[in-house]
């Protein structure tokens, strides 16, 4: 199996790009954004079904590992994780993962509530670890009565979860109240 390429992107499509790992072009699905014309490294993950052999590639192994756990998530397979992957930064989804924000996983293409939960279920505890889960101690459960109190004021989740889980980090003490008038000045002081 391929482990790692490394090469030049030689077309971009939506969903693909073709990396030229010297005479031979490799057809790599990935949800990382890559210029024309460069040399990349990515970690690749083959996935071989009955009809038809993929690869897809990641800038980080940690990426790849992401979508290794997704895919093993029952329902989820390589499409709907790489649409996932996609849409959400991989801190913000194994942060919404962990907080049980089903909410946020939802926003992604092809995934309804139901397949969020599942997420949830299945991953929660295994995104833990490290770092990440200092930073999920310092979370008084502010985040999601923050991403209400936004999103009721017309904030779309997926513009302001980032922000959002910055202030509360930053401010491990503050409740909702005192977090609504910062995110509000951090959105006026955006545009």
């Amino acid at each position: 199996m391929i482990g790692k390429l490394q090469g030049i992107v030689d077309y971009i499509a939506s969903d693909h790009i073709i990396l030229m790992a010297g005479p031979v072009g490799y057809k790599v699905y990935t949800p990382d954004t890559v210029t024309l014309g460069t040399n990349i490294t990515m970690w690749i993950e083959t996935v071989v079904r009955e009809d038809s052999i993929r690869l897809f590639g990641f800038s980080t192994q940690s990426a790849m590992n992401l979508f290794n756990m997704l895919t093993g998530v029952s329902g989820v397979g390589p499409k709907v994780a790489m649409g996932i992957m996609g849409a959400i930064k991989s801190d913000t989804l194994m942060t919404s993962i962990a907080t049980g924000d089903a909410k946020t996983i939802a926003t992604a293409p092809g995934v309804g509530k139901k397949v969020a939960e599942k997420i949830i279920v299945e991953l929660k505890t295994k995104v833990g670890g490290g770092a990440f889960t200092m930073d999920l101690t310092n979370d008084n459960g502010a985040l999601p009565d923050l991403l209400s109190a936004l999103e009721s004021l017309g904030y779309r989740r997926m513009d302001i979860i980032d922000m959002a889980q910055k202030l509360v980090a930053q401010n491990p003490n503050a409740d909702v109240t005192k977090l609504v008038p910062m995110a509000l000045k951090e959105i006026s002081g955006n545009k």
